[in-house]
């Protein structure tokens, strides 16, 4: 599966990992562990995503040298955490990215289930796992790459905040194992917790804020779907200390008889944005509705249409996939 990656990378001195727009802990612990890894081989690597890092994932140490100046004289690319247009669409916007990743070996390593829909050749090396980390370490495995005690921290990191410590439906004994073989290479789960935490702490803004969005929910489809709009002038105040989506998403799961939360941003332009989380495994089922993607109990989706319609839309695709798992 991986032969053809150890091909490109034996000519390759120079390469991009690519985050999409929206950097989660999976995203930037694999970026940042393959960081490590290919630098072990000597190459010269350069982390790229189209927005600053978001100041609650900064607990990964090396976040800083994520960049969003693409390197357009590297060799070859590697996509992390995606396999989505339209989650790359900052990326393809930027001047001269689309050219470069048309004209040079692109790898993607995504753990997320949907089809690919990237518009330019690619080698997909994703597939199903609790997280995109869990791909990479398997990859470090078959090829006998190093996996040094930096990597090993940052891979174990990625694991543990994208299943929410390891707690979600997605993990599987392989799960344990692969955090299990990490500790043993240096990594603890006590270390990056504590880091964690501390970046996790919010202002006293940030707080009063969260409580402002708690008082708008929506609930939708007899209770349950939770709903909250968060509008541009927001995301350009909080978003910067604290992503509004993660600071009340996950949450509205926990209200009784709510099966999907869904925040949505909309911005200047038209665009609008929706994060979606789910106790039942429909998640992507709603996405793929408005053409997003994501996995089972996560997804998300980028749409241009008016903010009333979306809603029309979003009670309707969340009707049928509850119809079709009969809750």
């Amino acid at each position: 599966m991986f032969d053809t990656m150890k091909t490109h990378l034996k000519d390759a001195k120079h390469i991009v990992v690519i985050q999409a727009e929206n950097p989660d802990g999976d995203s930037l612990g694999s970026a940042l562990a393959l960081e490590e890894i290919l630098s072990d081989l000597g190459k010269t690597v350069t982390l790229y995503c189209p927005i600053n890092i978001p100041s609650y994932l900064r607990y990964f140490s090396g976040w800083d040298r994520v960049t969003d100046d693409f390197p357009s004289k590297a060799d070859m690319a590697i996509i992390v955490d995606t396999s989505s247009d339209t989650l790359l669409g900052k990326v393809l916007e930027a001047q001269g990215v689309r050219h470069f990743l048309e004209s040079h070996p692109v790898f993607v390593i995504d753990h997320h289930t949907t089809e690919s829909t990237l518009t330019f050749e690619h080698y997909d090396l994703s597939e199903k796992a609790a997280a995109t980390s869990e791909i990479i370490l398997k990859m470090a495995n078959e090829l006998e790459f190093n996996v040094n005690t930096t990597a090993a921290e940052h891979l174990l990191g990625s694991l543990l905040a994208d299943t929410l410590g390891l707690s979600t439906q997605g993990v599987t004994a392989g799960s344990y194992r692969i955090a299990g073989q990490l500790v043993e290479l240096g990594a603890h789960p006590s270390v990056i917790e504590n880091k964690r935490r501390e970046f996790m702490k919010k202002s006293a803004k940030i707080l009063a804020y969260k409580g402002r969005l708690i008082d708008r929910i929506e609930y939708l489809c007899d209770g349950k779907v939770a709903l909250v709009h968060v509008p541009f002038e927001e995301i350009q105040e909080f978003s910067n200390e604290y992503n509004p989506g993660a600071l009340i998403g996950d949450e509205l799961r926990l209200v009784k008889g709510v099966e999907v939360s869904c925040v949505i941003k909309t911005y200047p332009d038209g665009k609008l944005t929706g994060r979606l989380r789910s106790n039942s495994p429909i998640a992507e089922s709603i996405a793929g509705y408005f053409g997003g993607g994501g996995h089972d109990y996560t997804a998300g989706f980028r749409v241009y249409e008016q903010y009333d319609t979306v809603i029309k839309e979003l009670v309707t695709a969340t009707e049928k996939a509850l119809a079709e798992r009969k809750l």
